[in-house]
């Protein structure tokens, strides 16, 4: 009798816990919690330690733990520590998957996007950052296959991939979307690629691939005043324009080298030709938005301006 005073019926359970009698049942047929023993009416005892068991199960189970696991901890095949870390983890990574679905909300949003649009807007934008990095060296593997590329360049272009924040911004979202689009569009592959083996033409005559070592001054130049006459309508063949390229061109002759002789023009015009596309500027455009680099400026309006004025000099 002294032993039967110690257990507690699941009504006086409940009471004491707060638990519903139906939760401690059904906690009682998972054997988290199992009973001591049976009345002589049938009913269920449980012993001192229920209470215990009860108020770690409930921890646990508001915490997002799930039965078996709780099982496990309860028979101490594993440690509440252990199990607190795996689940810390586990949340991180739903809180990821829910700050990138928002995003992803916000730019259906925004889009007025279709159910079909929004579907495919969702799944580029649940893929795993080595995923994403695949997509993009894919690529990049069709873009060099069998070409002799400057080994810095190609490493360079490698080196760069995308690196969606766990906490995106709505756009990153859209320049990733954007540039998973563009890499896997069958037009742009065919342009770099084309772009690609010019490069690799040029490597192989034994051509240099710098067009001279104050690249970064002659590109200022290029923006600054290319960039100036075409915002003030001034046409490539113009006398206008002789003026504007005579600012700019001495900035690509290598020593040795006449800026203003016709055929070292149109020979320029043709390199500065193979790597100006908009839609390559644009791929490092959306490259600095998905991962949070400085911007990259629109130039490629004023290089095609300064290429077609080389061409009609």
């Amino acid at each position: 009798m002294v032993r039967m005073t110690a257990l507690l019926s699941i009504g006086e359970l409940a009471t004491q816990t707060g638990l519903p009698v139906r939760t401690i049942r059904f906690y009682s047929d998972a054997g988290v919690v199992p009973e001591a023993e049976r009345s002589e009416a049938g009913y269920r005892l449980y012993g001192p330690d229920a209470l215990a068991r009860l108020g770690l199960v409930r921890t646990l189970r508001d915490l997002g733990v799930d039965l078996t696991t709780i099982r496990r901890v309860l028979e101490r095949e594993v440690s509440v520590a252990d199990v607190a870390a795996a689940h810390a983890a586990a949340i991180d990574a739903q809180i990821r998957v829910l700050r990138v679905q928002k995003a992803v909300l916000g730019a259906v949003a925004r889009s007025g996007a279709d159910p079909k649009e929004m579907q495919r807007m969702h799944k580029l934008a649940q893929l795993s950052d080595d995923e994403r990095k695949r997509i993009v060296a894919e690529f990049l593997d069709e873009a060099f296959d069998g070409l002799e590329i400057e080994p810095g360049f190609a490493e360079r272009m490698r080196s760069a991939g995308p690196e969606l924040p766990d906490d995106p911004t709505p756009e990153q979202v859209d320049a990733w979307i954007e540039l998973a689009e563009l890499v896997q569009d069958p037009g742009f592959k065919a342009t770099i690629r084309r772009m690609s083996e010019q490069h690799s033409a040029a490597r192989q005559a034994g051509e240099s691939m710098e067009l001279r070592p104050d690249w970064a001054g002659a590109a200022a130049l290029v923006s600054e005043q290319g960039g100036a006459a075409l915002t003030a309508g001034i046409a490539p063949g113009s006398p206008e324009a002789a003026a504007v390229l005579d600012a700019i061109v001495p900035a690509f002759a290598a020593p040795g080298e006449d800026p203003s002789d016709p055929a070292w023009r149109a020979q320029l015009a043709g390199r500065l030709a193979t790597g100006t596309d908009a839609r390559a500027e644009r791929y490092w455009q959306l490259l600095a938005i998905v991962n949070g680099w400085p911007p990259v400026p629109t130039t490629v309006p004023a290089w095609e301006w300064l290429i077609a004025a080389l061409r009609t000099s």
